[in-house]
Formats: structure tokens, C-alpha cells, sequence
């Protein structure tokens, strides 16, 4: 390699560098998710789960977190708006998890699980912020590609399913959570995508954050 194309290569490098800053900066969205691989996501148990096939995120398997670990905000996000392209087959059981820390294992200990599930036996339907503002309507069929979109800011948080608010929901000062769901609370944290069981089979692409101040 030459010396002016060792040059070269930096230049793109840092370009590349200003410009993932200036996204986040200027509260531009900023893909989580390339469609090639699962570069930036890390899964303790079960990684079988979840695999790449044709550019989208396939999930399917035993039980399963897949928590964003990348460079983006330094996986550590506070105020955000956040959006997915989702598709589930029959009967699927799913979740987008938001303020939440990596475990090895078991479900997630910290933060909200917003529900994929449009056809599970679950009652608490697709868009629900799982046993703390649940849904029953069903807004989207199974096999058909829809958004899920939520949003964070200060104590609120509202949620959209192809632009429809579903949720729009304002965390209490001292909010009463039973035991099991002491940490299900706004703090700041990474995303985690749910794997719910082997009868469950969901796909994501287009995974999107746009950081707020």
C-alpha cells in the first residue's frame, strides 16, 4: 500500500467517524442494525435464535436477548426516538426492550418491554408497554411488514404503530411496580430484540435511533 492511499484510507476513516458524530449531533437517524451481519449486538444464551438471512434480523429459537453493543451513543441512550420495520408470522411472541442492561441469561431485568405479538395467545397486543400500559386492539396482521416506533423524552414515552399512538405514556414521580418489576423504569440503557420461544418466529430490518438531547 502507498503512502497516498494509506492517506486516503484515513481520510475516508475519519470522514466516516465526523460523520456517525454529526448524525448523532444533529439528531439525524442512524442505523443500528447494517443487514449483513450482527456487528454491534451481543446475545448471552441461546444466539441460535437470531440470525441474518437476506438483509433482515430473523428470530427464532428458544429464549433469547439480542442487546444493541455498539458505537451508537455508546449503546447508552437517555432521550431517543427509535424505529423498526417488523414482520410476525402466526402465533409469534416478540419484544423491543428499551433502557435495559445486557444479561447473560433470562429475561431482562431492567427497563420497558415494548410488545411485538399480533396473533400470540397473550392478550397484550403489539405496541403494548408490557404490564404497565397494555394494549388489546390488534393494529397490524401477521406476514405483512409494519413499523413499531418509540419514542423517550424526559419521563414520557409514546409509542406508534404505523403511526398510530398506541401508547403515550407519563412515568410518575414514584411509580409502584410489584416486585418481579422493581426495575421496569426510565433511567437510560441499550435496546434488546426478544426471542420468546421456538413457536415464535419474527423478522426486523431497517432498525433506526435518532438521539435526542
Amino acid at each position: 500500500m502507498t503512502i497516498i492511499t494509506k492517506y486516503l484510507v484515513l481520510v475516508c476513516i475519519n470522514l466516516c467517524f465526523v460523520a456517525n458524530i454529526a448524525a448523532q449531533s444533529t439528531g439525524e437517524w442512524i442505523s443500528l442494525f447494517n443487514g449483513k451481519n450482527l456487528d454491534g449486538w451481543k446475545v448471552g444464551e441461546n444466539a441460535d435464535t437470531f440470525s441474518v438471512t437476506d438483509g433482515t434480523l430473523k428470530v427464532a429459537g428458544d429464549r433469547a436477548h439480542l442487546f444493541y453493543d455498539g458505537k451508537v451513543e455508546n449503546h447508552n441512550f437517555k432521550n431517543f426516538e427509535f424505529k423498526a420495520q417488523v414482520m410476525t408470522k402466526p402465533g409469534a411472541n416478540s419484544g423491543i426492550y428499551i433502557h435495559t442492561i445486557y444479561q447473560e441469561d433470562g429475561w431482562p431485568d431492567q427497563g420497558y418491554e415494548v410488545q411485538v405479538n399480533n396473533s400470540q395467545e397473550d392478550w397484550k397486543r403489539t405496541g403494548s408497554l408490557y404490564n404497565i400500559l397494555d394494549v388489546k386492539e390488534t393494529y397490524v396482521k401477521d406476514n405483512e411488514w409494519y413499523t413499531e416506533y418509540i419514542k423517550v423524552e424526559g419521563n414520557r414515552i409514546i409509542v406508534k404503530i404505523n403511526d398510530i399512538v398506541v401508547v403515550d405514556y407519563t412515568e410518575p414521580e414514584n411509580p409502584l411496580r410489584p416486585k418481579a418489576h422493581v426495575n421496569r423504569l426510565l433511567s437510560s440503557g441499550t435496546f434488546a430484540l426478544q426471542g420468546h420461544d421456538p413457536g415464535s418466529v419474527v423478522y426486523y430490518k431497517d432498525i433506526m435511533v435518532k438521539p435526542l438531547p
